[in-house]
């Protein structure tokens, strides 16, 4: 089990298990966020928010996607579909920049996908130097 959170805590995600590829893409808010994306079933995230403590941002009112940042410190911490499953087996995307274990994925491999052209991958692999600050030894 792993923890991820917004910089005040006022947002928490408590994820099932170590994701197996963390995804980074190009498009035009997935570049401006800075995320790295890793995929859960819905239902197997656990969510510790008070009411109001986040807000969503969909692009257009037709949009299919909310992204979904701390209303305190602005971080975002995930994004869900707007239109969920009632079974909870729909996607929801964790900003895995907030883990809190960050030595649990620094070893993930990091799924590069161009969603500003073609939706390819463009390559695959682990980055641990994301992770960790050069000038200090590994935990």
């Amino acid at each position: 089990m792993l923890h991820a959170s917004c910089h005040c805590g006022a947002v928490t995600l408590i994820l099932p298990r170590r994701p197996r590829v963390l995804t980074q893409c190009n498009c035009s808010i997935c570049r401006r966020l800075g995320a790295l994306w890793a995929y859960y079933a819905r239902r197997s995230v656990g969510l510790e928010a008070a009411p109001g403590s986040y807000r969503g941002y969909r692009r257009r009112k037709e949009g299919t996607i909310d992204f979904c940042h701390c209303v305190t410190c602005g971080c975002v911490t995930h994004y869900e579909k707007a239109a969920k499953r009632a079974d909870g087996r729909d996607v929801l995307a964790v900003n895995a920049r907030n883990v809190l274990e960050v030595e649990a994925i620094a070893s993930v491999p990091i799924k590069m996908l161009d969603g500003a052209g073609r939706w390819s991958v463009l390559f695959r692999e682990a980055q641990p130097h994301l992770f960790r600050t050069p000038d200090r030894p590994e935990r």
